[in-house]
């Protein structure tokens, strides 16, 4: 048992993963904020458009 906590504790390949996830993560976030911020910015201009060809 003790060397099966041993080999958890020094195995580092599981934190790649979570790296990975984080990254991701932060992408996410930013992707998600952008195209919130594009989309109504987006519908404002066309709101307008719309309202002075009228």
């Amino acid at each position: 048992m003790k060397t099966l906590w041993r080999r958890f504790w020094t195995d580092d390949q599981g934190q790649d993963i979570a790296e990975y996830a984080v990254m991701l993560a932060v992408i996410l976030v930013i992707v998600v904020g952008t195209v919130q911020l594009i989309g109504n910015n987006a519908n404002n201009v066309f709101s307008n458009v719309a309202s002075s060809i009228q």
